[in-house]
């Protein structure tokens, strides 16, 4: 394809002509009839299992090599790398089905952006916390004294940082995965450049990982409340379920500051529904 060709097919789609699909439903009590739904409940209930059995059996061996020799093990990158990539498999397969959302403050942010409705956003989130239960389970299951020995990769705030660091850290580290996620899936950006391909899981997979390298050494990089959940309630220790709450109010925060970046600002839908009103006055 020629230069000048690829020019006029990106003007084709500069999005003055697109239209936003339209806003979900609130509430989606129709959707509790439909078998999709619950095929994609099954997928989030799978995707967060599979999550969290291979990423905290990473940590768990990283720090059980890590014991005997300084340098063995897989350190922080690979700890890093095993996030970021699971989750780029896991949003890649699980995207046709459920939307790959694995987290969530991922459902949250889009359910305030109107993505998805509040049925399915809170059983999404209930699929999410057992899938994430059964995962650390299943790591305990077979490793339990390893388990036990090396904190259960459980999420816990790290000596020497006070709690309003770990939560600022949960903040801006969920900002950044949810407006990746956004910017990632945005159908006007996904129309506009159509001649640009672009693998949406890859940057979110990226997004991941870069936030591991830089929160790992604070909190244990949460940004996915149920990964945080489901290792306390199988870890089941003090510290783990004194921090919790940093692992939901900072990646809810995160998630809400995201959609409204990207939907009223960058997205400015406040104007164009303010437009919308003036021009049906």
């Amino acid at each position: 394809m020629g230069k000048e060709e690829v020019s006029e097919q990106a003007h084709e789609y500069s999005g003055k002509d697109y239209q936003d699909p339209p806003p979900a439903a609130f509430i989606g009590i129709d959707e509790l009839g439909k078998w999709s739904f619950y095929r994609a409940l099954i997928a989030e209930f799978i995707a967060t299992l599979l999550f969290l059995y291979i990423t905290v059996l990473t940590v768990i061996g990283y720090k059980s090599q890590s014991a005997t020799d300084q340098c063995g093990g897989v350190g922080i990158l690979g700890i890093a790398w095993a996030f970021g990539g699971m989750i780029f498999v896991l949003v890649y397969c699980t995207a046709g089905i459920s939307g790959g959302h694995i987290n969530p403050a991922v459902t949250f942010g889009l359910f305030l952006a109107r993505k998805v409705s509040l049925i399915r956003a809170v059983m999404y989130m209930v699929a999410q916390c057992l899938g994430a239960i059964c995962g650390v389970g299943l790591v305990k299951a077979f490793q339990k004294s390893y388990y036990n020995k090396f904190g259960g990769g459980a999420n816990e705030l790290a000596d020497g940082y006070n709690k309003g660091t770990g939560l600022g850290a949960e903040i801006i580290g969920t900002f950044v995965l949810v407006y990746t996620v956004f910017s990632a899936t945005d159908p006007k950006r996904n129309a506009r450049d159509s001649h640009v391909p672009v693998l949406a899981p890859l940057p979110i997979g990226f997004a991941v990982f870069m936030v591991h390298l830089a929160t790992i050494p604070i909190t244990g990089t949460g940004i996915n409340p149920a990964r945080s959940f489901g290792a306390a309630v199988i870890y089941n220790k003090d510290k783990a379920w004194d921090d919790q709450w940093i692992f939901w109010v900072g990646p809810f925060i995160g998630a809400a500051i995201a959609a409204f970046y990207h939907q009223f600002i960058l997205r400015a839908a406040a104007l164009k529904a303010l437009g919308s009103f003036r021009s049906n006055a």
